[in-house]
């Protein structure tokens, strides 16, 4: 296993990391299997895990914390908070009240007393971002975290989080976790280039575009949406649509590339992401032992120039395939409001 430093913070983490989105109800409800699932990783050298608070409501901090109960100071723990949490108002986002209470919810489940990595999870523009910065410094204060960062971020938020950590004298965001795979390269055009610039560490998700670069989904071959991926978003897997058809039509070329090289879809997937120099750690998910061993069994495989310039042929640097991520939008896009002037406004400029 390859070990990395993460940003400035000094701490050493494995260049693979064990997402574990997939423990629990999502996933695998079997709390005793993704503990086993765990220690298998740890004993093969990853030592990062990254969950959330809202990964199965909870149930991953759960199983995490079983997991780690007796190897806590060996592993670099990171989870993420702004998602709702139960029903009601003032019960997620990026707030001051919600993030010091939320934060002691993660430390009870995960059954620590601090944890390494504390991720804001989505924007919130509800939220002045010195207030968020703010709760996270003094929680670094009070020894609850020892660092903090930020996933799936724009460019320019974490420019202006900068700014006002310098401005303000508070600590700054360490970490950006994008979402990055060989169908979802937007990240390489400024993203990356901006965590570069601010020496901020990088662990991405989602390697393998929610199932696509695993080898199992192909063109032309009907897909069970019943279970797995498809289950939980079925739109993704729909050959209609164009946005899918690309995919499936990028998938066939690069596992060509793939069986060039002589390895696997998904063992040239993650070894795509941790090539680029701003990524620390790629975060992978698996949900079982098998998923696990696939995942891992690639973990030294180094990709050469010439197998990364076919690569580019296929999706050229910078750009999407689709979009990576379905559960949040800007609200300058999602809100059309934001996007025009009022109707009266614009018929009085006629």
């Amino acid at each position: 296993m390859r070990y990395r430093t993460l940003g400035g913070t000094g701490m050493e983490v494995s260049v693979h990391c064990l997402g574990t989105m997939m423990f629990g109800a999502v996933g695998n409800p079997d709390h005793d299997d993704c503990v086993r699932v765990i220690h298998a990783a740890l004993d093969q050298g990853v030592n990062f895990v990254d969950t959330a608070d809202m990964y199965s409501a909870g149930e991953s901090e759960v199983i995490v914390g079983k997991a780690l109960k007796d190897r806590r100071d060996d592993v670099v723990l990171a989870t993420k908070v702004h998602f709702p949490m139960g029903q009601g108002p003032n019960r997620g986002g990026n707030s001051r009240r919600w993030i010091i209470k939320e934060v002691e919810q993660s430390l009870r489940r995960l059954q620590t007393d601090w944890i390494d990595l504390y991720q804001i999870h989505r924007p919130d523009h509800r939220t002045d971002i010195e207030e968020t910065l703010s709760a996270l410094t003094d929680l670094v204060r009070d020894g609850k975290i020892r660092a903090f960062g930020c996933s799936t971020f724009p460019a320019e938020e974490i420019v202006e989080a900068h700014h006002v950590s310098d401005r303000r004298a508070l600590h700054r965001f360490r970490t950006e976790q994008p979402p990055y795979s060989l169908l979802a390269r937007g990240v390489e055009s400024s993203v990356l280039p901006v965590c570069l610039r601010y020496g901020m560490g990088v662990l991405t998700w989602s390697p393998l575009a929610s199932g696509f670069l695993s080898g199992a989904y192909r063109k032309g071959r009907s897909v069970d949406l019943s279970t797995g991926r498809p289950a939980l978003t079925p739109a993704r897997f729909d050959p209609s649509l164009p946005q899918n058809a690309a995919k499936y039509d990028a998938v066939e070329q690069l596992i060509e590339v793939a069986s060039s090289i002589g390895c696997s879809l998904a063992e040239l997937a993650v070894a795509f992401v941790v090539a680029h120099p701003a990524v620390t750690s790629v975060i992978t998910g698996p949900r079982t032992m098998r998923h696990l061993d696939e995942l891992l069994k690639g973990a030294s495989l180094v990709l050469d120039d010439e197998t990364l310039d076919r690569i580019d042929a296929i999706v050229p640097p910078g750009t999407n395939v689709y979009h990576p991520d379905g559960v949040w939008r800007p609200p300058s896009l999602a809100d059309a409001a934001r996007r025009r002037r009022p109707l009266a406004e614009r018929a009085a400029a006629e």
